[in-house]
């Protein structure tokens, strides 16, 4: 068995949790900022079953060469708008992502990601560095949807 690790990241964000909640549960939402700088995610390549035990599937393309990963999860918490829980069986340990979206109540929502059984390889400043491009992404999506 490989070393599995942790990792938290936060954003605030001014929108409303139902909002943020309905953004990374909506195709037509997530095929706009879903995946790192590089990459995109055409709606047809998402797959969401928003239940316990649903499918959630996305499958990025890489913009310079075409190749493509596949990400498969399965949602063991659905709680909107609080709190969104899947987890990836494909990799190895089972990476578990839990998103909670915490009302600032002031117009603005903390996200906090929050990952377990986080293989090596995800653990890499290069990877982590890619994660935080596709929250950058979010953001810039988020300010588009507030103009």
């Amino acid at each position: 068995m490989t070393e599995t690790g942790e990792l938290t990241f936060r954003r605030v964000h001014r929108a409303s949790p139902e909002l943020l909640f309905d953004c990374m549960t909506t195709p037509e939402h997530l095929t706009h900022f879903w995946g790192p700088t590089g990459t995109t995610t055409p709606i047809g390549n998402i797959t969401i079953d928003l239940r316990l035990g649903g499918v959630f599937e996305t499958t990025m393309v890489n913009d310079a060469d075409g190749s493509t990963y596949t990400m498969r999860a399965v949602y063991v918490e659905v709680r909107r708008p609080e709190r969104l829980v899947w987890i990836e069986a494909d990799v190895e340990g089972g990476m578990r992502t839990t998103i909670t979206f915490v009302d600032l109540h002031d117009g603005r929502t903390e996200v906090v990601t929050h990952q377990t059984n986080v293989p090596a390889a995800y653990l890499s400043a290069e990877a982590q560095a890619g994660f935080i491009t596709s929250l950058d992404r979010f953001e810039v999506y988020l300010a588009d949807l507030n103009e």
